[in-house]
């Protein structure tokens, strides 16, 4: 049996998504999940790096010592093949390695390469035998460069993401992702939340985290909206079947590529109403996903959305997930790429 080990940071346990279409694929896999920024990210170390005016010092340090770590695994298990989610925290040395003793490297990048905070994956390409990316426009940056790397969007885990039947639909309005970090999400739902007061409204996900600053935590408008707490995937579908559209705004980032939550809400069988990108649109090319490009249309998808039944728009886009935007078609696609 063919081995797989995979690498990650804890990306949603999207790195176990992967490992178990592996598996259903008939490979062994062995998972190690490393922390970021530095590893690990707890006890003393994690208030060091936080406060260290040496940070990418401590960093480098850490890559370092998560090589000798990481190489010794390798040597041990002995893959076919290594996966790698992003790879912040290895070299481009450990790949080399990785390759010189035998193994095929797949690297999906999560984050757009061209992020200031993913620099040092930038090389990697050079490093792997597929370099794949979330987002084209990472894919135009190398090919301006004359190298090849490979247009692959997350996917749907059926496993975790599927429907549940005869659920009343007592949402409205759901959304759940990071909040916090994104500027542009914030914007919108605040919006939304002001527009659709007298709808059941629910946005889950870090808004204002107490950790961040207490006092805009306890001054947070919109508390019965805003909940201000992660929950477990399996939460997550369940919420899926009850409300009557699934927000999704994209994060800054994203311009011609798609987040995580348009295969999972659509594979949960909710309604999606989304922000628009030439990516999106092709997939969901017949009015499956209320798609928008303005406020006003946000709205009007909405609205349309709250007075009509949407459940037939809404089989029709799970029959597109569940047919082209699973884990296992991903992995199969990385694994025609070698």
């Amino acid at each position: 049996m063919a081995k797989v080990l995979i690498i990650s940071a804890p990306f949603f346990d999207y790195q176990v998504s992967v490992g178990r279409a592996f598996r259903k694929l008939g490979y062994d896999v062995h998972i190690e999940t490393y922390d970021e920024p530095i590893h690990p990210f707890k006890g003393l170390l994690k208030w060091r790096h936080k406060f260290s005016p040496r940070k990418e010092q401590l960093r480098q340090a850490s890559r370092l010592k998560y090589k000798q770590y990481i190489e010794k695994v390798f040597s041990e298990y002995k893959p076919d093949i290594v996966f790698i989610y992003n790879g912040t925290i290895l070299l481009d040395s450990t790949l080399d390695f990785f390759r010189e003793h035998g193994a095929k490297v797949l690297l999906w990048m999560y984050d757009s390469v061209q992020r200031p905070d993913r620099a040092m994956c930038v090389s990697h390409i050079d490093h792997v035998d597929v370099f794949c990316c979330f987002e084209q426009t990472d894919v135009e940056f190398y090919q301006r460069q004359g190298k090849t790397a490979y247009f692959l969007p997350l996917a749907c885990d059926t496993d975790v993401y599927y429907p549940i039947a005869n659920r009343e639909k007592d949402v409205d309005i759901l959304f759940v992702g990071t909040i916090y970090t994104s500027p542009k999400r914030i914007k919108v739902l605040e919006q939304v939340a002001e527009h659709y007061k007298g709808k059941k409204v629910l946005f889950y996900g870090h808004y204002k985290p107490f950790y961040k600053n207490p006092l805009t935590w306890l001054c947070r408008k919109y508390r019965d909206v805003f909940l201000n707490v992660n929950l477990p995937p399996k939460e997550v579908n369940e919420l899926f079947s009850r409300t009557k559209i699934a927000l999704n705004v994209h994060h800054s980032q994203t311009f011609n590529g798609a987040n995580q939550r348009l295969f999972e809400a659509c594979g949960a069988g909710a309604y999606q109403v989304c922000d628009s990108n030439p990516f999106i649109e092709s997939i969901f090319s017949n009015s499956e996903v209320g798609l928008y490009n303005s406020m006003d249309e946000l709205y009007e998808r909405i609205d349309y959305a709250l007075s009509h039944d949407m459940s037939a728009q809404a089989q029709a886009a799970y029959k597109i997930i569940i047919k082209k935007h699973t884990f296992i078609q991903r992995v199969e696609q990385m694994l025609s790429y070698l």
